[in-house]
């Protein structure tokens, strides 16, 4: 049997240990969207670029986006979040 290097399309693939410092960032930032109240962060994907974090994915209310913000903003370390965040609905109904 024969071992080739591993590739992706052609490309090294990127391993995420060689930029383990953003792993500790990226979790607490990420548990935290969990356990608070006011957005629902079961979609949320969290990436994190030195002191800068990247919100993506999908909230179910236009208000959870500014709450996933604040939350984020509130992580020791974080400076500046920047959020792609698609709200499913666009506005609560009254009766909520």
């Amino acid at each position: 049997m024969v071992f080739k290097p591993q590739r992706f399309f052609g490309e090294k693939p990127e391993v995420e240990i060689e930029f383990s410092d953003r792993e500790p960032l990226e979790t607490a930032v990420a548990r935290l969207l969990a356990v608070s109240d006011g957005v629902d962060a079961s979609d949320i994907s969290v990436t994190a670029t030195g002191s800068a974090v990247f919100l993506s994915g999908g909230v179910t209310w236009p208000e959870e986006i500014d709450r996933a913000v604040e939350i984020a903003l509130s992580v020791p370390g974080v400076e500046k979040v920047d959020a792609d965040l698609a709200a499913e609905y666009a506005r609560k109904p009254d009766d909520v």
